[in-house]
């Protein structure tokens, strides 16, 4: 993380915190952070048959040394319970969160997304945990009715994706209502940044300029996204887990409050890459007509208000940190016919 991000003076013992998706984009970051403030890390990552660890892997020897990983499945409640247990903040970012994949195979994003989520609220609710900040997304708002788009926006599940995290977040507010569980949800807007892979828009436009693309291969250039740099959305992450109690059963906002379309975005990268290419229409990156998300601004007040959080980040200057990964990561983004 930035070297202006000091380590603050921490109570006796340090607090353990949980994190649930701690191998994906956010979440290591998100970790990483939480090991320089001072944080007894439990690293929640999902099993599988693999050698390594995701972003994990990325960080600093110093950061992994002090993180307690562990492997396991959210849709299993006795695993989940033994991970939350002793924990005094959980993070719960773990989800299935490909749009695209989630047209093909609606069911997993629903068990995972949901169920899982109902099986941390339990166990949270079972250990009697000080917060649990859970992750919801802009895409529960469908495209933007009015902009900016507050907290009291209306719901509309564009996507079975969609559907999945409306789902969970009524799973987690209906827990923090029946029975008082002290959670907190957060709303990233598009969050970007280094670790992020070519399934988003800015590692795909990037990655294909640095690699000397003759044009890119976009889907819809009209809609509009509110960028937010990965470490202004840990930073909101941070905020809602340390704010005193009068933040428990609310929701916030993780938005600029500035919207850019796809198109322009493509023009911005390829300043900060130097290299101008046409763009043409790729069919793999479009969604159906009724389930794009045309529009999307975010209203941010209340976490200013509540967390004191706001984003900071330029959209240039995270720009060319993306394009810096891109090249210091060749292997995470070239295509393969440029491996060999």
């Amino acid at each position: 993380m930035g070297n202006n991000q000091t380590r603050p003076m921490m109570s006796t013992p340090p607090p353990r915190t949980l994190v649930t998706g701690a191998a994906g984009f956010i979440g290591s970051h998100l970790v990483e952070r939480l090991v320089t403030l001072g944080h007894r890390v439990r690293a929640l990552v999902r099993y599988g048959s693999r050698t390594g660890y995701g972003n994990l892997d990325l960080l600093p020897d110093a950061v992994r040394r002090e993180i307690d990983l562990v492997e396991g499945d959210l849709l299993d409640p006795a695993f989940v319970d033994v991970a939350v247990r002793g924990c005094d903040t959980v993070l719960h970012l773990g989800a299935v969160v490909s749009i695209p994949h989630s047209y093909a195979s609606p069911q997993m994003h629903f068990e995972i997304n949901a169920l899982g989520t109902l099986n941390i609220a339990e166990a949270c609710r079972r250990h009697e945990v000080r917060r649990l900040v859970h992750t919801s997304t802009s895409e529960v708002y469908g495209s933007a009715r009015t902009v900016p788009m507050a907290e009291s926006h209306p719901r509309c599940a564009q996507s079975p994706y969609a559907a999945s995290k409306i789902a969970a977040d009524a799973v987690v507010e209906s827990f923090h209502r029946s029975f008082g569980l002290p959670a907190v949800i957060v709303r990233p807007f598009n969050t970007y940044g280094p670790r992020q892979s070519t399934r988003a828009v800015i590692p795909a436009i990037i990655s294909q300029l640095v690699f000397g693309c003759d044009a890119l291969a976009l889907g819809s250039l009209e809609p509009t996204r509110d960028l937010v740099h990965v470490r202004d959305t840990v930073e909101g992450f941070v905020a809602a887990a340390s704010a005193d109690a009068s933040v428990v059963g609310q929701q916030f906002n993780l938005a600029t409050g500035r919207e850019i379309s796809i198109g322009e975005l493509a023009r911005e990268a390829m300043a900060v890459v130097g290299r101008d290419v046409p763009i043409h229409a790729s069919a793999a990156r479009l969604r159906p007509t009724t389930s794009e998300v045309s529009r999307l601004c975010g209203d941010a007040s209340a976490a200013r208000a509540g967390l004191g959080w706001s984003a900071k980040m330029q959209l240039r200057d995270g720009l060319a940190e993306v394009a810096d990964f891109v090249r210091r990561y060749p292997e995470r983004f070239r295509p393969a016919e440029q491996l060999s």
